[in-house]
């Protein structure tokens, strides 16, 4: 088994050598000498983590989508596993490309980009923690330090949905950690689709009277409503209420009606949680023309993909949120790109450390969170320590 020491040798040593040959050579005799040996993922209830081993004896760890989580283990293991077990971890842009299209015929989005995000962020861990350097770096800081993210909350519970009071309360409770935005997640969804005119506007009543007027409210509409409803509504809360930002007005599906609430809109208008690639982004950009990119780096192929969809939102002069509601290796991976891009937003989703999904004890160390702002993670990789004995014991797949 090779040894941090012995690898960094023998990569310095590679680099010495490629300097030294012809321009076409390079493509076989550059590698970094290490091998992924095996891919595992963690099943849990409302999470899934991927384990990158290597013949270095150094792993990397990554987040992939929580939805249907055994699913994607099954995926994990039958599909994307065999395109990567003896193969160079630093390939990740080649192993990107196998992993996606070996999946293709299973979808582009969902299960498929779902799992590759997985993998890719586990990547990217390794790849930081063999070299000793976080992410951010590796991708190209930006030299920022921390970032300001706004309390994120949604509107279901149980079978049912808040009230307005109860949503009230939960913002309050956000502007009290220090949060100067927040932002009210109606949760309705394409199967809800218009319900009565007051169920979202009496509820951001209720959160600007309890916030005060000095916090910025964000309003997901959750592709709620149809074009016409949504700038109805939109302007009223706009209005009234001074709201900032609404979010998926109409379908993820419906590009044209999107950009109709985009041209009427005093406010931004956001877009992008149900894209999973960057073919879809392009559409999204192009078609629908939201003000802001909302990513999901569990969701939309992981750290490599969305880096591409950051560059092609800057062309664009689009700006990128992160969407994350996961406090663990989903944020630390969100925070790396954040960390690494050039036209990242203001402000940043954050749900804070959630103890209802009971997965910060599975880490030996959590992101850093004060006064509203979240800092970009320093430590080798993506910058948490995984408490390995706790994943192994606590896992579903055992």
């Amino acid at each position: 088994m090779m040894n941090r020491k012995s690898f960094l040798k023998k990569l310095s040593a590679s680099a010495i050598g490629v300097g030294l040959l012809p321009t076409e050579t390079f493509s076989q005799t550059a590698n970094s000498g290490v091998k992924i040996t095996n891919v595992k993922p963690y099943i849990f209830k409302n999470a899934l983590y991927v384990k990158v081993e290597t013949d270095a004896g150094i792993s990397g760890w990554g987040e992939g989508d929580h939805e249907t989580t055994s699913v994607l283990g099954v995926f994990l293991n039958e599909v994307l596993k065999p395109v990567l077990i003896g193969k160079d971890p630093f390939d990740s842009e080649y192993l990107w490309t196998q992993m996606f299209f070996e999946g293709f015929e299973n979808g582009s989005s969902g299960i498929n980009p779902g799992a590759v995000a997985g993998v890719d962020n586990a990547l990217w861990d390794l790849k930081g923690k063999i070299l000793k350097m976080p992410v951010h770096k590796l991708l190209g800081s930006n030299n920022t330090e921390k970032v300001a993210v706004y309390g994120s909350y949604g509107r279901r519970k149980g079978d049912g949905f808040r009230t307005p009071a109860e949503m009230a309360k939960l913002g309050a409770d956000f502007v009290a950690q220090g949060y100067k935005t927040v932002k009210a997640r109606m949760q309705l969804y394409d199967r809800d689709r218009n319900p009565p005119f007051n169920f979202t506007y009496d509820c951001i009543k209720a959160v600007r009277s309890a916030v005060g007027d000095n916090i910025d409210i964000f309003v997901d509409f959750n592709n709620g409503y149809t074009a016409g409803k949504a700038i109805e509504l939109g302007l009223k809360l706009y209005e009234n209420f001074n709201i900032k930002v609404i979010e998926e007005p109409v379908s993820s599906m419906n590009y044209p009606d999107l950009r109709q609430v985009v041209e009427a809109m005093p406010c931004e208008v956001n877009a992008g949680e149900h894209e999973y690639n960057k073919w879809q982004f392009r559409d999204l950009i192009v078609t629908g023309n939201p003000d802001c990119l909302n990513l999901d780096l569990i969701k939309c192929g992981g750290i490599s993909e969305c880096k591409k969809i950051a560059g092609m939102a800057h062309a664009f002069d689009k700006e990128i949120m992160v969407h994350n509601t996961r406090p663990t290796l989903a944020t630390a991976a969100s925070l790396n790109l954040v960390g690494s891009i050039a036209n990242s937003a203001k402000v940043q989703e954050f749900s804070g450390l959630r103890p209802d999904l009971d997965q910060t004890s599975l880490f030996k160390n959590t992101v850093r969170f004060e006064d509203g702002f979240l800092y970009i993670p320093q430590g080798h990789g993506l910058g948490l320590e995984v408490d390995e004995d706790a994943m192994e014991k606590r896992k579903l797949n055992k």
